[in-house]
Parts: structure tokens; sequence; C-alpha cells
């Protein structure tokens, strides 16, 4: 059965952790060849792939004989690093009998938070490409901090996709898509077979009440929304299902299709839009009318409360009255300023603060909606 959908030629295709090592039992080759040589006939057709693998530290724990994930961090990290030399050779194995190569690459949110450093590794991303080589994607969990996490892959791989301009964010789980409910729960429950990224209804579908929701639906939805910034579709698909990738590849309907809007963002935006969030503004109902429906900037005004440590120049979430983000942006001032600038009209700024850095807030041009 076809739909409108079309993959196009630029894909991410991200791998869960426990559909990769068989809910820890190791990595599963068999299932992993079978991806491999869907992948490798998509590239004969001209594709461009970028896979983007989870299952370092499950993988380092069954080398290391390891009987349940450590809590330590160093440990975990240990773990990663053992495990990461298992799924390079995994995947390095399983190309080579296609004759292709893959590269290594390993991300931290730092690598993307300089703007410097986002192109060169954009750049890095389309030389390989280019030269026909698959690169395999994954956090750098040897090194990395819970200050610099993507805290998921879904995010990473949702984030990659808007760093090389994919048309198509695959998102292989163990799961066959999202369901309208916990089927558990909702003998009813049914397979959603498209939907747009930006949809809210998708929120409650995935909550965190649900089997569903615990399983990790809520990130995929979160990073489809993510992908779309860039204008990419997402899929989210059973990893499990014979010739998953060739299928979806010929337009055939398969899991969960979460569509981009029309447009995309501009590249600065979409460079925005990786930056880690380091703390939340409330906004009344009209600064929010005011971001979404007007375009504009976002003024002290319509600030109610500021939460977090930030500094001026770092990302901060906005959030509606009812809790749910509509936008993100590069604030003018650090954390205790605005605290003291909150529901205050522009005029005002100077004679609160003893200075004025500018007049709003965010300006329109370091805002990126949600």
């Amino acid at each position: 059965m076809k739909t409108e959908f079309a993959p196009g030629k630029t894909w991410v295709i991200k791998v869960g952790s426990s559909l990769l090592t068989n809910h820890g039992a190791g990595i599963d080759r068999s299932l992993v060849q079978g991806w491999v040589d869907d992948i490798a006939a998509l590239k004969n057709e001209g594709g461009r792939i970028v896979l983007v693998s989870s299952g370092a530290v499950a993988e380092g724990m069954k080398r290391l004989g390891l009987p349940e994930r450590p809590h330590s961090i160093h440990m975990l990290q240990a773990a990663a690093a053992v495990g990461q030399m298992g799924l390079i050779e995994m995947y390095e194995s399983a190309f080579q009998n296609h004759h292709l190569h893959t590269a290594q690459i390993l991300l931290t949110h730092d690598d993307l938070r300089s703007r410097q450093r986002y192109l060169n590794a954009r750049s890095t991303f389309w030389q390989l490409l280019d030269l026909g080589v698959v690169p395999v994607v994954n956090e750098n969990d040897t090194v990395v901090t819970d200050e610099i996490k993507f805290g998921d892959n879904d995010t990473l791989a949702a984030l990659v996709a808007n760093l090389i301009g994919a048309e198509t964010l695959l998102l292989l789980t163990d799961q066959p898509g999202l369901m309208t409910a916990d089927p558990e729960q909702d003998p009813g429950a049914q397979l959603v077979t498209s939907m747009p990224a930006a949809d809210r209804a998708l929120d409650d579908m995935a909550g965190e009440g649900s089997a569903l929701g615990r399983g990790g639906m809520i990130t995929k939805i979160q990073a489809a929304r993510i992908a779309a910034r860039s204008g990419a579709n997402t899929i989210i698909a059973s990893g499990r299902e014979p010739s998953v990738i060739s299928r979806i590849s010929r337009s055939e309907k398969v899991g969960t299709l979460l569509t981009a809007a029309d447009e995309s963002m501009v590249a600065r935006k979409q460079w925005l839009a990786t930056l880690p969030v380091r703390g939340t503004l409330l906004l009344d109902k009209k600064a929010c009318e005011a971001l979404t429906a007007d375009g504009r900037s976002l003024l002290a005004v319509g600030v109610t409360e500021t939460r977090g440590d930030y500094t001026r120049g770092e990302m901060v979430s906005c959030v509606s009255a009812g809790g749910h983000e509509v936008a993100r942006g590069m604030v003018n001032y650090g954390g205790a300023d605005v605290q003291r600038i909150c529901g205050i009209s522009s005029d005002r700024i100077e004679s609160v603060l003893g200075f004025v850095v500018e007049e709003e807030l965010i300006h329109r041009d370091n805002l990126v909606l949600s």
C-alpha cells in the first residue's frame, strides 16, 4: 500500500539500544546485517545514509561481564568506551560485506554549541557522504557530563538530521510505532499511521502514564519536532519488521509517519535549535501570541516568571501558562537580571537594572518557534 510520503535521498537512521542488543543480551548481529543489507541497497540507488546507534554501554557491560548497569559515572563511561569498540567493529564488518566503509563520529552538545564547530561538523558529514561512507554516530559517553548530554539518541539523531539537511529521520525501535493508547489498557488502541509532528494530540497518546511513554515514545515525538525544523519527516517503526528500511524507501506504510511543515528553518535558526536549554521563561497569553502569531520579539513585560541559572547569550525555553513550550531563544540578560525585570515595560529596564543591553529580552532573529 502506498502513501504520498517520499523519503528522499538523505536519511538519518537511529537504532535503539534494547533493539540492537536484544534487551541487553548482546548485539543481535543477524538483525543488524538485515538493516545493513537494506542500507546498502538504498545506497546503490543513490541514498546518503547516516546511522545513529545506541548500545555502547549495553555492549560494554556484556564484554566486561557486568551483571547490571553501573551506577558510577566513571564505570558507565568505561563500559561505553569498551562497548563502542564492539559497535564499530560490528558495523564495519557488516558493511564490508557490501564493500562499504564506515566512519565513527562521537558528538557532545559542545560540538554543536559553537557555530564554527557546528559548520565544521556539517562539512565533515557532507564530505563523508560524498565519499560514499556511512557515518556511524553516537554520543561521546566516555567524556560527556550531565551538563552537555543530549539526553538520548533520539534527540541526537534529530539534531544530526538538522545538521546535514536530511529528508527522512527513521527511528527504529522495538515498538510497531505510536499507538493511540496503551494496548494493555485499551484493547481498541490502534497504530497511528500519520500525523503532523507539531500536533499536540501526540503528547497525550504517548503520555508518561502509558507503557509507551515509559518506553521512550515521548522522546521520539520530541525528536520528530526537532527534525521537522529542517523539513525532515520522521518515521517510528519496528526494527524487527522484515526489510523495514527497504519497504520505507519504496514509500510503503510502515510504522508511524510524523510529517514536517511545508517550510523549514533558515540555517542559522537550525543551529540555534541545537543549543542546550539553560533556563525557562513563563509567558503570559499575550506574549505567546506575539511570538507565535505575529513573529515578534519577546519583551520582559510578557514574562511572568523565570527559572534556572543562566547567563546572557544562553538558550532558554519559553513556556505558556499551560506548560507547553512555544519557543526557545538566546536571551539578552542573565537569570538574576531577568528576575528583576519580569513583567515590566522595556522603557523601565534601565531604571531597574541601572543599564540596558537590549530593549528585547529575546530578539526575534535569535528565537526559534517550537
